[in-house]
């Protein structure tokens, strides 16, 4: 039987299997990545810090007629040549001395602001990558077409210019042509791409009529929509460094994802559900797979079944949609 390799390289990282935990609770602490990392799992993005904490941080530590004096960069070196690092700096140089897999810190963003200067904080605190997670939704009714594409642009210029360690975007679905966008984050030198962010969900209550948190755990169906983007991505976006991100919950979606083009998987959910032991069993369904079907290593089958075997998208999945719906096997239930 064939000795397999599962080490990928994914935004310039040196990874030794395509599972990456997402950023969580699961990565909230030392601890329980100590945990993780014993697991197997091959890189985590730690928990986000919020734009909104960055500023408030340093609003807290810098009067607002001094930030209108001086230039914000320099208030956080002094910041940090004083020692005055916060709580997440200090998260990231706890786990450099104690975790040996990669460290991707994660700020949960939406604007183009004085806020970008922090992530020199973070590579100095020894962060092996940034994942800017870009959570923007356009509820303008008068909106000038482009506005939110450009700020996912603007944003990761901002922070290409002040860091050399790898930056990876994270975005949402939301957007007219998301195809267009990865190619110009890639050309603006992205390092990686994660599809997709996942948006706050809203349930309603009909005892209280009120609106209540929705679920917290991404649907199944979720993953075949992602797989999709991905595929279509990986195919006309050849350069880009995709991960695929929401509901992959076995190891069958993970040879799913890399097949469709994919680097790298970032899983949450199905570690919430079965614990940190199941990382294992996903690590040996997937060597198990490569084995029966003769790869030595994942570059040999990744994007296999991404969208370039297909001549027409469009034309393919209307066809298929109409196969499908057209088909006598699709039947309305009787009333």
């Amino acid at each position: 039987m064939k000795t397999v390799n599962t080490q990928v390289e994914y935004a310039g990282l040196k990874l030794k299997n395509p599972i990456v935990i997402a950023s969580s609770g699961l990565t909230d602490s030392v601890h329980k990545i100590e945990v993780l990392e014993n697991s197997g799992a091959a890189a985590v993005v730690l928990k986000s810090i919020y734009e909104e904490q960055i500023m408030m941080n340093i609003r807290k530590e810098a009067p607002e007629e001094e930030i209108d004096k001086v230039n914000i960069a320099d208030i956080i070196s002094k910041f940090i040549s004083e020692d005055h690092l916060d709580n997440y700096t200090s998260f990231i140089r706890e786990c450099k001395t104690k975790i040996s897999i990669p460290v991707i810190a994660s700020i949960n963003c939406h604007t183009v602001r004085e806020w970008t200067s922090y992530a020199k904080m973070l590579e100095k605190a020894g962060a092996d990558a940034i994942e800017l997670n870009v959570m923007l939704i356009n509820t303008e009714k008068e909106y000038l077409y482009g506005k939110v594409e450009e700020t996912n642009i603007e944003i990761l210029k901002q922070v290409k210019k002040d860091v050399k360690i790898p930056v990876i975007m994270k975005i949402g679905r939301e957007f007219t042509n998301i195809i267009n966008l990865i190619n110009r984050l890639q050309k603006n030198k992205a390092d990686g791409i994660v599809m997709f962010n996942k948006s706050y969900r809203n349930e309603v209550d009909l005892e209280e009529e009120s609106l209540i948190p929705g679920a917290h755990i991404s649907d199944k169906s979720v993953f075949t929509g992602n797989l999709k983007w991905v595929s279509i991505a990986s195919s006309l976006v050849p350069g880009a460094d995709i991960a695929i991100s929401g509901a992959v919950y076995d190891g069958e979606n993970i040879i799913k994802a890399i097949l469709c083009g994919a680097k790298v998987t970032e899983i949450c959910s199905t570690i919430y559900k079965n614990g940190p032991d199941y990382i294992p069993h996903l690590l040996s369904f997937m060597t198990d797979w490569m084995q029966s079907h003769n790869y030595e290593t994942i570059e040999q089958f990744r994007g296999k079944l991404n969208s370039s075997i297909i001549e027409d998208e469009n034309l393919y999945e209307r066809i298929q949609f109409m196969k499908h719906y057209s088909s006598n096997n699709v039947q309305p239930k009787e009333v």
